[in-house]
């Protein structure tokens, strides 16, 4: 039987599929039962899911980021489509196709990549061009660079998803640089490559609900700064050359105010129209995904509105022209 997604279900559907769990919780109703919670996705979107009358074995038997098999019956519920859940059981990631959860392929990873080499190569300035170059025939740096996902939850949150932020950035950078001659170019590249570097610390490998130790006790602002002067010590190692004091700052800056406000965990605002750039164009990626994850859901009756995201604050009007899936 071929595999039924989540953007395919509908009201008072059977279901007995393979999904992905996020966001588990146990909570209890007004008589004091517990019952179930969470989030069933795969590549076309998110759906919730209920579980009444759970018992602990059930809620520890598997956690967040974990395959997991779903019987029960899809239902319209204010508007959203949830599962009402009979059943729930873990599968072993090795039984499951991971191109039926994710949105990017190998093949796709694979083009991105490709294309981030190219990108950087239009790095002129020596010491720039010499640290970026320690950090491309770094193949266990590359490797979690190519594979790790830009969030938890918020934005580009599965595998391949750091890659696909950056490179998405990287291409608005080379129309930034064309546009604004006072830019420096060769700066604007390397520090939108390195502005999410600590996320490799902070992250887990596969999309998950917890962040790492370092995560969570520094953050990955400081961690990206750490393993910036990291390599800029292998550079200078290999060049034989002091990296300039100029550029080690600029690039600790871009790193250090990325988020661009107090209020979004930046520890600097942007003070150099590079790192200004980086911010926005950081802020720019991170919402387009949003939006297009959330238009792309399946339309509920007219499908005219999506529902409401509470990290945006709103919903999102699709309008008679984005009644079918939105892609990236």
């Amino acid at each position: 039987m071929p595999k039924r997604f989540v953007a395919q279900l509908s009201d008072q559907e059977s279901v007995n599929e393979v999904f992905r769990a996020t966001q588990k919780q146990l909570r209890a109703n007004r008589n004091g039962d517990l019952y179930l919670t969470c989030r069933l996705e795969d590549k076309t979107g998110t759906i919730d899911a209920l579980l009444w009358r759970v018992t602990d074995e059930v809620y520890q038997s598997f956690e967040d980021g974990d395959f997991v098999r779903v019987e029960g019956v899809a239902q319209l519920y204010h508007g959203q489509m949830q599962i009402i859940v009979r059943r729930i059981t873990k599968v072993p990631a090795p039984e499951v196709d991971p191109a039926d959860f994710f949105p990017l392929s190998r093949q796709e990873i694979d083009r991105l990549r490709s294309r981030l080499r190219e990108i950087l190569r239009e790095i002129e300035e020596p010491a720039l061009a010499t640290l970026v170059e320690c950090f491309l025939i770094d193949e266990e740096f590359m490797r979690d660079f190519c594979e790790f996902p830009a969030g938890l939850r918020a934005h580009h949150a599965y595998p391949g998803g750091l890659l696909q932020h950056v490179v998405t950035m990287l291409e608005m950078g080379l129309q930034a640089a064309r546009c604004y001659p006072a830019v420096n170019k060769s700066l604007l590249l390397t520090g939108i490559f390195l502005h999410d570097l600590g996320k490799l610390l902070e992250l887990p490998r596969q999309p998950a609900a917890e962040y790492t130790e370092q995560g969570e006790l520094v953050g990955h602002v400081i961690l990206g700064v750490q393993m910036l002067e990291q390599k800029v010590r292998q550079a200078e190692m290999l060049s034989g050359e002091a990296f300039p004091r100029d550029l080690l700052l600029h690039l600790q800056h871009i790193i250090a105010s990325h988020h661009g406000e107090y209020e979004f965990g930046s520890p600097k605002l942007p003070m150099t129209l590079e790192a200004l750039f980086v911010h926005y164009l950081d802020l720019l990626d991170s919402k387009c995904s949003v939006f297009a994850e959330l238009l792309g859901e399946t339309p509920v009756g007219e499908g005219i509105w999506t529902r409401f995201h509470p990290q945006l604050g709103r919903k999102l009007y699709r309008g008679s022209g984005r009644r079918g899936q939105c892609h990236r």
